[in-house]
């Protein structure tokens, strides 16, 4: 330290200088790229489309509340009530279609943010749906990893599947990861999808205090222990992640980047946090990932079709499954 007029210049001044406007600039950075993803065409229609989910969510919410009693059943092996499309899945490999679906809400959350999604995964002839609910202001991720781990437990002796799949939304992708790669859970998690989930933390979280939300900053103990070695991970991972999620900063950071893990990320324009599971792209992406169970995802099982009702988009979608590793119409992959 230095005296100056009666004053004390500290000698790393001129770093904390720098610190603070390499900061300033980041933070300009990640302002420009989100306006320009909001003012773009693509932006405004996810806008709005994120404003009338919000709607429309707040009204479902309360019917989401409740824990399940029982499995979203389809009729495993009853073919005949069925429409093509869950029969031609069905047929085409009984245990795509048979293998459970475990659904994990985020933050603040319940079951009914997945209300679409089911109705898509319906449409495609997957056959048990089942939904977490847990309570995150009162939880960390760890217990309720530890809850779901007993929940999957269930799942499995009731179906008499050996593995599940698991599809995440927000910090459910985090808690999903979490009981995979510390918890053993890669053992009975075949896919784990997650969508909009901040696996490399979220600026955001550094200003609210409570301590789950403590857990989802960049620099968390639970961000650095899922950054760690995880050799011989067994799952195979979907990250879907958007330029408009408003609740991740940067958006990057939804995505899954680590050398252990076999993980595809798939980026989609235009679409707000909440809208993620509502979306038409990626309800289809994940279905179409969910409807093979070939480890490195490449190849579609016969019979499963797109769940699009127009005609040109399922010739599309048809010539994209000819070709390994596709991704649904207007979603990019990316590693």
């Amino acid at each position: 330290m230095s005296e100056r007029d009666g004053g004390t210049v500290s000698r790393d001044q001129p770093g904390l200088v720098d610190r603070a406007s390499d900061a300033l600039a980041q933070a300009c950075r990640v302002g420009n790229n989100a306006r320009r993803a909001l003012l773009s065409p693509s932006g405004v229609r996810g806008a709005l489309l994120e404003a009338a989910w919000i709607a429309g969510h707040l009204v479902m919410y309360p019917f989401g509340v409740a824990e399940e009693r029982t499995l979203d059943v389809l009729g495993r092996m009853q073919t005949q009530s069925l429409p093509p499309v869950q029969r031609g899945l069905l047929v085409g490999d009984v245990e795509a279609a048979g293998t459970p679906i475990l659904l994990v809400h985020g933050i603040v959350d319940n079951r009914s943010i997945f209300t679409v999604l089911r109705r898509g995964l319906r449409r495609r002839g997957f056959g048990v749906v089942g939904a977490f609910n847990y309570h995150s202001l009162v939880d960390d991720i760890r217990a309720v990893a530890t809850r779901l781990a007993d929940v999957v437990e269930e799942l499995c002796e009731e179906t008499g599947y050996e593995r599940i799949h698991v599809v995440g939304h927000s910090l459910g992708g985090l808690i999903a990861r979490y009981y995979v790669q510390r918890l053993g859970g890669d053992a009975r998690v075949h896919t784990l999808v997650t969508l909009g989930t901040p696996h490399a933390g979220t600026t955001p979280a550094r200003y609210f205090p409570h301590p789950l939300v403590r857990q989802l900053r960049p620099d968390s103990d639970i961000i650095a222990d899922l950054a760690g070695p995880a050799p011989g991970c067994r799952t195979r991972f979907l990250s879907v992640w958007s330029d408009l999620d408003q609740l991740i900063i940067p958006k990057q950071s939804a995505k899954i980047e680590h050398p252990d893990l076999n993980a595809r990320n798939v980026f989609v324009r235009g679409v707000g946090h909440l809208s993620l599971p509502v979306d038409g792209r990626v309800v289809h992406e994940i279905c179409t990932t969910l409807a093979h169970l070939d480890h490195e995802g490449h190849t579609v099982a016969t019979g499963a079709t797109s769940i699009t009702s127009s005609p040109a988009r399922r010739r599309t979608a048809t010539a994209r499954t000819a070709t390994p590793g596709s991704s649904a119409a207007g979603a990019r992959p990316s590693r």
